[in-house]
């Protein structure tokens, strides 16, 4: 497996880090609570009064809450662009049924071809790849497009119409390349995962002269604070499964519109 291939799917190893880095965490805290000789010490700790925990527990939250809200925000945009871009792309089919010459014809034409290979670029762009297939095609639809031929068949102000909602579908594609190449910051999931650490041993100073009821109460916020940080990791690319956005408003415009 090259560089390249682990950098694609980076974020799926970063869960993978953050949930056997959490309770590889709360097995040595446990582990130095009972085990350790510095046990005693540990134990000795106790007066630390529970609502300690709420000050470094609530920063941790924000955090995980504000990466989550960059990736589901980032999913959200990548759904809105492509909504956008079939409905452009439905547009065009539509102002190019009422234009009756064969450059009408050609004009379907290249709309379906670049509609059906900007849906087959869905792979690449969950590899952070991108086709030079649709560039092509979104020049010489622009092209076509811009044509003194197309003034004539189809009239100035439907032209400047077409050229505009080409515009957006090129716009619009942009973003979803934009969207795919986004990897994950390694420096925010450090500040949360030491946030997270903290909290972890806040938790069990809070309960440092009872090791069981430190473990029962680390090992909750373990459960609670790994998955929902793996979850939010496994979605970094919205082109990429679990939660991949799908590529079926692009081809159903081309059914309605073709």
């Amino acid at each position: 497996m090259n560089l390249s291939h682990l950098q694609t799917y980076d974020h799926y190893g970063y869960a993978l880090v953050a949930v056997i880095g959490t309770f590889a965490a709360v097995w040595g805290i446990h582990w130095l609570m009972t085990r350790s000789r510095w046990a005693a010490a540990i134990r000795g700790l106790n007066g630390v009064v529970p609502p300690f925990i709420n000050i470094i527990g609530v920063l941790f939250g924000l955090t995980l809450a504000f990466l989550a809200n960059d990736t589901w925000s980032a999913h959200d945009r990548a759904t809105t662009a492509v909504h956008r871009e079939a409905d452009d792309l439905r547009s065009l089919l539509i102002l190019a049924s009422h234009i009756d010459s064969p450059l009408g014809v050609e004009l379907r034409r290249q709309l379906v071809a670049y509609g059906k290979a900007n849906a087959a670029e869905w792979t690449l762009l969950a590899r952070r790849h991108v086709s030079g297939e649709v560039s092509a095609q979104s020049d010489a639809l622009l092209g076509l497009l811009a044509s003194p031929e197309m003034a004539r068949a189809a009239g100035t102000n439907v032209q400047a119409l077409m050229l505009r909602k080409a515009s957006d579908l090129r716009d619009e594609r942009d973003l979803r390349i934009s969207l795919s190449q986004t990897h994950i910051n390694p420096l925010k999931w450090l500040g949360m995962a030491f946030l997270g650490l903290l909290t972890l041993l806040s938790v069990a100073v809070v309960h440092a002269e009872n090791p069981k009821a430190a473990l029962v109460a680390i090992l909750l916020f373990a459960l609670a604070a790994a998955p929902t940080a793996a979850i939010v990791l496994v979605q970094g690319n919205p082109f990429q499964e679990p939660s991949a956005v799908s590529y079926a408003p692009i081809l159903n415009a081309l059914g309605e519109g073709g």
